[in-house]
């Protein structure tokens, strides 16, 4: 196995220790590390460590987790050097590690075999645990903590690498987890500012890629389920045992650079973006799987040695929200997306490019799509084996175009609508499900956005010709460069636009 590889378990590695993996708890030191060494099992790491126990006291040393790749690629191994239980005399209990803590990660296989070393150093760092065997509490804090990449190793031989680094300040969260047929897991945790680092360069092309980032804070609320035996290898497996997380990520205004330079003659790139903040969520259960992204106030500049000029971009609001079903099932079950693009503006060293003169207006762009329904699926998207096959995974009952909204240089178009798709009918539309409901669309300032498109010399005349011929006969006027349109799809397999047959 590749340093590539084994630099994919790095996220996760550094997740679990930086949160010392807050979901285990109980009311001795000694109980304590036999959860963990149990909730590890569960996920398919073998744990070994020499213990040492002193009243009621724990110290775990040269701790060492190995799990067997999927599909038998190999072995990852993490080595942690040691941790320690301290019995508070009050039923709690504390965690603590040295600092810094170093952590290795090794991995071989198939395609060779790697190692990476990490350094986990804290400052003013507590974790103090309370509760009982069946309901236990996390409660801790930190001033700093950080992660930092100390060296590479490949099939044998060090690496070079540069820096990486990723810190939190002013951290301070809690957790809960209930143990039953399913752990039961909450957290909630916030930080301070935050701040992420990568530097590598190749020294064989000379190739660079610099990322710099910041954050003035970070919040995180998450609930998770877990199966006592996890393989996340198996992932349709381990979500019909009941997995299921619901996380929501939120971080304040921030800015991140990255600056790639290929020496080698490849693309040269930077690129900078900045925001007032955002959120990100991510939810998934054995029926659904949910994720959401939204930025505030984004701005974007980027250049590349392939491009003849910059490219400045901003974006009042920028969002994504998706929701899908994943399980089979012989219902329709719910889907949505939701699309916002608000307030879109770019530079005016773009605008120029092709409007030197200000013909267009440059008012902010719009783009909103609000789209939901239901889908039936026959086979469960997270089984690799069953969506391997070419057949199609399912069939979309029911499409509601709930809100349309695009503003764009002086017109708008909007629309709304309600389509129920009839699966047993693919010979009215040549192999498409027949459609029945209706769609309803305005245009406002369309004319005028062609005319000034023509005198641009963007659009031919013949062609803008050629495009109001086509929308006279799908819409109606409704006021001055007003227009709407009715769009019905009938039972017969018609297409109908304000009354008049199109199919």
């Amino acid at each position: 196995m590749g340093a590539s590889r084994i630099l994919g378990g790095v996220t996760a590695t550094a997740t679990f220790v930086m949160t010392c993996a807050p979901a285990f708890a109980d009311v001795t030191s000694q109980q304590v590390w036999e959860d963990w060494k149990a909730y590890l099992g569960g996920f398919g790491y073998s744990v070994q460590a020499d213990e040492a126990a002193d009243g009621g006291d724990l110290t775990v040393s040269d701790i060492v987790l190995d799990m067997p790749l999927p599909e038998a690629e190999g072995d990852l191994t993490i080595s942690v050097p040691e941790v320690s239980f301290t019995d508070n005399g009050d039923g709690t209990v504390s965690v603590s590690f040295p600092s810094p803590l170093p952590i290795l990660i090794q991995g071989s296989g198939k395609e060779g075999s790697g190692a990476v070393t990490l350094d986990y150093t804290t400052t003013g760092y507590s974790m103090v645990v309370s509760g009982d065997v069946d309901a236990m509490t996390y409660v801790y804090e930190a001033d700093t903590m950080a992660v930092t990449l100390e060296d590479v190793m490949e099939d044998g031989e060090m690496a070079e690498v540069g820096d990486a680094r990723f810190e939190l300040t002013d951290v301070s969260g809690q957790s809960e987890m209930r143990v039953g047929d399913l752990r039961q897991a909450t957290q909630e945790f916030t930080s301070g500012p935050i701040s992420y680092m990568l530097d590598f360069e190749d020294p064989e092309t000379g190739d660079r890629m610099q990322m710099n980032g910041e954050a003035e804070s970070l919040s995180v609320t998450a609930e998770a389920a877990m199966p006592p035996a996890t393989d996340m290898s198996d992932l349709n497996a381990a979500l019909a045992a009941g997995f299921a997380v619901d996380a929501e990520y939120s971080f304040g205004p921030g800015n991140t650079t990255i600056d790639v330079d290929q020496k080698s003659g490849g693309e040269a790139f930077k690129a900078t973006t900045t925001s007032n903040g955002g959120t990100l969520s991510v939810a998934m259960d054995e029926s659904q799987l949910g994720y959401g992204i939204a930025y505030q106030g984004l701005e974007m500049e980027m250049a590349s040695s392939d491009l003849p000029f910059p490219v400045e971009l901003a974006f009042e609001q920028l969002g994504l929200d998706l929701m899908m079903p994943v399980s089979q099932s012989e219902e329709p079950q719910n889907f949505k997306l939701d699309l916002l693009l608000a307030d879109f503006t770019m530079s005016d060293f773009i605008w120029g490019m092709f409007d030197p003169q200000g013909t267009l207006p440059r008012d902010p762009a719009t783009v909103a799509v609000d789209l939901s329904g239901q889908a039936t699926l026959n086979t469960d998207l997270m089984d690799p084996e069953a969506m391997a096959s070419a057949d199609i995974p399912g069939e979309v009952n029911e499409v509601a175009l709930n809100d349309l909204r695009v503003s764009f240089a002086g017109a708008e178009l909007t629309g709304s609508g309600d389509v129920e798709l009839d699966n047993s009918d693919m010979s009215s539309y040549d192999g498409m499900p027949k459609p029945v409901g209706t769609v309803n669309l305005a245009l406002e300032g369309g004319n005028a956005l062609l005319d000034k498109l023509v005198a641009l010399g963007l659009v031919p005349e013949e062609q803008a010709m050629g495009a109001r011929m086509m929308i006279g006969m799908f819409a109606v006027p409704s006021g001055e460069d007003s227009l709407t349109s009715t769009i019905e799809f009938t039972e017969e397999g018609q297409i109908l636009a304000n009354g008049q047959r199109l199919k």
